[in-house]
């Protein structure tokens, strides 16, 4: 969420009315999460200054483990010196540290492709937003879980109960530090996510959402304790359902 948004603000900047800005100052400290969406907190040293060439030779973009050789153009500008600034800058602060965790496992190759692409500056900010869309709309259709063998038949459903709300084991990345509360697409993906884990006997799909609209499941240990609720459905393992369990 805070890439993709930071994506679509740098998105702004290089289209902007003024021409294409850079933040001379980038930092993660200049920026806030505001409903949602990620804000810049100062905008005074931002820019719409390119720097001016004679040659390619004038156009390098330094930092300070990577320089990118940009082209100088007709008018004596470097080409998108200002939005590559920011695209880089928002792979070495952001990306680097965001994008290789706590995605699917199935989503991961591509957010590895936007990762280097963006690393090495092959992809100007309309095709990493491009890049990014596509993987939101592969995570909140569940496409990304195509061609996965069937794990629910392995469950138990006790529909019009719930389990008690408690500590339990701890999962990552839990959005729960209580327990194992995990974003998933269905109960399908649910099951298969507790099949995975050797702890979990049961789960419940939730009525909370994410800010993709998807349900966050809570995974448990033990499904001895339920309680009476209309509008919930408990998953058992089978092989947990026998004896005095239930």
């Amino acid at each position: 969420q805070i890439c993709l948004s930071l994506v679509k603000l740098l998105f702004y900047l290089a289209h902007s009315p003024l021409g294409s800005i850079v933040l001379l100052d980038f930092q993660p400290r200049q920026f806030v999460m505001v409903d949602g969406n990620l804000k810049v907190t100062d905008m005074d040293d931002a820019s719409t200054e390119e720097l001016s060439c004679k040659e390619d030779n004038d156009c390098t973009l330094d930092f300070p483990t990577k320089s990118f050789p940009l082209k100088c153009s007709v008018v004596g500008k470097c080409e998108g010196i200002n939005e590559k600034k920011n695209l880089f800058n928002a792979y070495r602060y952001f990306f680097t540290y965001l994008l290789p965790h706590s995605a699917p496992p199935a989503l991961r190759p591509f957010l590895s492709d936007i990762l280097n692409a963006t690393g090495d500056l092959r992809y100007g900010i309309n095709e990493t937003l491009k890049a990014f869309e596509k993987v939101l709309h592969l995570y909140k259709s569940g496409l990304y879980l195509q061609k996965r063998p069937l794990h629910l038949k392995d469950y138990i459903s006790l529909k019009g109960f719930r389990t008690v709300e408690g500590e339990d084991y701890k999962c990552w990345p839990s959005y729960s530090h209580l327990g194992c509360l995990l974003s998933v697409h269905s109960a399908e993906e649910a099951a298969a996510i507790c099949n995975s884990q050797s702890q979990c006997q049961s789960f419940i799909v939730t009525q909370q959402r994410t800010w993709t609209g998807r349900p966050l499941a809570s995974f448990q240990s033990s499904p001895t304790d339920l309680i009476p609720d209309a509008n919930a459905v408990v998953y058992i393992k089978r092989s947990a359902s026998s004896g005095e369990r239930l």
